[in-house]
């Protein structure tokens, strides 16, 4: 389905006025008269209500949700600081820094309780909004459960934007045995600059970014960068799939095979990564399994350790177990169990455990077809590359291009 709304742009920024359906609701002497929204994406929400009665107005409060996926629906509610007075007109920000901001394509749900003086009291119909950056006019491409809308670009851009989205999702099901089971939009920004011009928080390497519970991907491509496209929608798209396989109400599970999982789904290794692991296998400098498990370093050199090694881990335990383990393990997961548990019953072994055996893997592979050790290679090769400056330009080139997050 098409974004509805054209574009009004006030002040720099947008905003769409929304009506409710009922423009005047009455109950017990409280009346109505006005309910309306503008929308100021991303940055705000602008909620508008006029009303009468026969005493005074004592007590107004919006309350409003989201349809963030969740174990329970939680609403929201806001005192509204007001002047008793048998009529009101009162307007309301929703700052939506406060949430840490909210992804285009979503909907909210909200409405407004009022009393009086008397002990009446009103509670309006809930009005549904659909938060939408309408600051671009979107085309929209569906097959399956998987919406695109992008506004740059003509069909074949799309469908070939489609075609890795469909095909990931086919090779996700065949090495992990998971698969989406709710339907997902992914939108389409024209550059990394108009992507992070839709967030309230990003940072200046934001290039794509995956809205687990809102089951929504925001990406910028441009028409000239489309092998850096598809592998970012690759990475994404597989964190949504193994959001939706392990979603539970205990924990998340370990960041390690978050983005392992990510990783693996894009294919091979790139050769950045590639070169990072083998140098912290030469060094003997591998971080451990249960190191890995919480949020990475933002230090550049060990978060791209941390990625390269989640990609090992991931494929070691495929190559060496099989999917239907992958699949059991994710379920374990959805199931509650915990880290050393889940890995416990689907494999025999803890983190521990795991750690060990994916260090002797990786350890073994390390060595040349003759079964001497790389790491005079891997020194001698780093010491050309660290003469030549490529190195230094290759890590430069991989700090300020878009990344993924």
């Amino acid at each position: 389905m098409l974004k509805r709304l054209c574009p009004l742009l006030l002040t720099g920024a947008l905003l769409v006025a929304v009506l409710s359906p009922a423009t005047l609701q009455a109950q017990d002497g409280i009346t109505v008269s006005k309910n309306t929204v503008v929308i100021g994406f991303p940055t705000s929400i602008g909620f508008s209500l006029a009303a009468a009665s026969d005493s005074e107005i004592t007590d107004i409060r919006l309350h409003y949700t989201t349809n963030r996926q969740s174990f329970a629906q939680v609403t929201s509610e806001v005192y509204i600081d007001f002047t008793r007075a048998s009529s009101v007109d009162i307007y309301w920000t929703l700052d939506m820094a406060r949430l840490g901001g909210l992804p285009t394509g979503i909907t909210i749900d909200y409405w407004w309780t009022l009393a009086n003086a008397d002990g009446s009291r009103l509670q309006t119909e809930a009005v549904r909004i659909n938060y939408d950056d309408n600051r671009y006019v979107w085309k929209s491409l569906i097959q399956g459960d998987i919406t695109l809308y992008w506004y740059n670009g003509d069909q074949a851009f799309a469908g070939e934007l489609m075609g890795a989205t469909q095909a990931a999702l086919v090779r996700l099901q065949e090495d992990t045995g998971a698969h989406l089971t709710q339907a997902i939009d992914l939108y389409i920004y024209a550059s990394a600059e108009d992507l992070r011009a839709s967030m309230i928080y990003s940072s200046e390497w934001t290039g794509g970014v995956a809205f687990t519970r809102y089951n929504t991907i925001s990406i910028g491509i441009a028409s000239y960068n489309m092998a850096w496209g598809k592998r970012a929608i690759i990475h994404e798209l597989a964190h949504l799939v193994t959001h939706q396989a392990t979603f539970n109400t205990y924990a998340d599970i370990p960041t390690w095979l978050n983005e392992g999982l990510s990783m693996y789904a894009e294919g091979e290794l790139e050769s950045v990564y590639r070169a990072v692991l083998t140098m912290a296998i030469a060094q003997d400098s591998l971080i451990s399994v249960r190191g890995l498990s919480s949020p990475f370093s933002a230090f550049t050199a060990l978060s791209y350790q941390s990625y390269a090694q989640s990609y090992s881990l991931v494929s070691f335990l495929i190559s060496e177990y099989g999917q239907d383990s992958m699949f059991q393990l994710l379920s374990a997961f959805k199931q509650g169990d915990s880290n050393d548990g889940a890995f416990l019953d689907v494999y025999g072994f803890d983190l521990d455990g795991l750690n060990s055996l994916w260090r002797d893997y990786v350890m073994a592979g390390a060595q040349n077809p003759a079964g001497d050790s790389l790491y005079m290679n891997v020194a001698l090769v780093s010491l050309i590359v660290l003469v030549t400056g490529g190195f230094i330009i290759a890590v430069f080139w991989l700090w300020w291009r878009p990344r993924r997050v």
